[in-house]
């Protein structure tokens, strides 16, 4: 039963989208299972550069079918508009893209709502997609599916339940909803579109499972923005560690074979929240440029710092990691050192193993490593890299206490060092 879990190890933002797309060669089917549009997964072939905020990274390899899983929210106006995107460059979707039609749909209401507690003191830094408001009506039980939009009575009774259990929240911030009758007739028109898409998504990924083939299984986010396990309050609305999985594509723990969790060379953050090892002024912008640090979904930029292993240790205990893609390693080409954060000190007392959740004084406690220079695209296995980046890498999985498995040397696909099948990890 080869399933194999892909997740975000920091708080977002790691390079997922890349790690998936190389994996999918390896892959049968290809599971999103947690989060909405709010994710951005980048993917550049040939020099070529395509955002996706919906659909599986792995679309990009034919003959490969992509589930979007039941523990995803799903704007369908953002996954037409994306799925034509995808078609105009020449790939084939059909027979090869399917919806569960348990995943919740995000109305043009959700936005609206997300928009108004993103003004003022309680701003959390959303992408403001209604990606929160979502989860929440889904949790409330007053949310509408997937499989709604085939059923034009239940669609007007959910849709004109929430549309009235939210309206007082609206007429006090003085915001009208969208109009009724032109949301339903939207909604329906979409859901025509999708509905050769619309599928059970338990049986799919089970029957893959039980016919041998492999099963690829795509977070959002990161683990340190877990609902549960992240920097509280500043976290997504689902479960971005590994265990969301399970719970998001519909099939047991037992058949998950394991898990390999995506770490930047060093960290980055977007929104507020807890982040010990952020760069200010000069430093910080000098990596933010070199990385391209700017958010996919928003356009943001990325709050940027060193590597923090304490927050990477959790993430790992969390997830369960047994092995861990590092991306833009050569980002850090041309530093004169490498910092790597190993403990905190909150309020006078050293804490090695848990993160910081943003209470209290807080000062990294660093390790300073030297720097490496030069081009690292070309490298194609570890050992063709730089002496001093070897050493960055090995410390990095000493201080983690999981193996690194591939490393990401470039932007492209192929810039990419120790390639392995994900599948043979047992």
């Amino acid at each position: 039963m080869p399933a194999v879990v892909v997740v975000g190890a920091q708080w977002g933002d790691e390079g997922k989208g890349k790690v998936v797309d190389l994996y999918a060669r390896y892959a049968d089917l290809i599971v999103r299972y947690a989060g909405g549009a709010n994710a951005g997964h980048t993917l550049v072939v040939k020099g070529e550069k395509l955002v996706l905020h919906l659909l599986p990274s792995g679309i990009l390899h034919e003959g490969k079918r992509c589930l979007i899983a039941s523990g995803t929210v799903i704007d369908p106006a953002v996954l037409l508009e994306e799925i034509d995107a995808v078609e105009a460059r020449g790939v084939n979707t059909h027979d090869r893209v399917f919806l569960a039609d348990r995943a919740h749909v995000v109305l043009p209401l959700h936005p609206i709502l997300d928009g108004i507690r993103e003004q003022g003191t309680g701003a959390l830094g959303t992408t403001r997609r209604g990606i929160g408001p979502c989860y929440e009506d889904k949790v409330a039980r007053r949310g509408v599916r997937i499989g709604d939009l085939l059923r034009p009575e239940t669609l007007r009774a959910r849709v004109s339940a929430l549309y009235h259990h939210h309206a007082p929240f609206l007429a006090a911030a003085g915001v009208t909803a969208p109009d009724l009758e032109q949301t339903l007739s939207t909604m329906l028109r979409m859901g025509e579109r999708l509905a050769p898409r619309i599928v059970d998504g338990t049986p799919l990924v089970s029957e893959a499972l039980t016919a041998k083939q492999n099963v690829l299984l795509e977070g959002a986010q990161g683990a340190l923005l877990d609902v549960d396990h992240g920097t509280y309050p500043f976290v997504t609305s689902s479960h971005a560690a590994a265990g969301g999985a399970s719970v998001g594509a519909g099939i047991g723990p037992t058949r998950i074979d394991s898990v390999v969790g995506i770490a930047k060379a060093y960290a980055t953050r977007v929104g507020d929240g807890p982040f010990p090892t952020e760069l200010f002024g000069d430093e910080g912008d000098a990596l933010r440029t070199a990385g391209a640090e700017f958010g996919a979904t928003t356009g943001r930029p990325r709050r940027c710092g060193f590597f923090d292993a304490v927050a990477l240790r959790r993430a790992a205990q969390v997830s369960g990691l047994d092995l861990i893609a590092v991306t833009k390693l050569d980002v850090l080409s041309g530093l004169p050192r490498l910092r790597i954060c190993v403990a905190y000190e909150v309020e006078g007392e050293r804490r090695d193993a848990e993160p910081y959740d943003g209470l209290g004084d807080v000062t990294p406690i660093y390790e300073d490593l030297p720097g490496f220079e030069g081009d690292l695209s070309s490298a194609r296995r570890v050992e063709d890299l730089p002496t001093n980046a070897r050493r960055y890498l090995a410390r990095l999985e000493e201080l983690v206490g999981v193996a690194i498995g591939p490393v990401s040397v470039g932007a492209d696909r192929e810039a990419t060092a120790d390639l392995a099948d994900p599948f043979d990890l047992q």
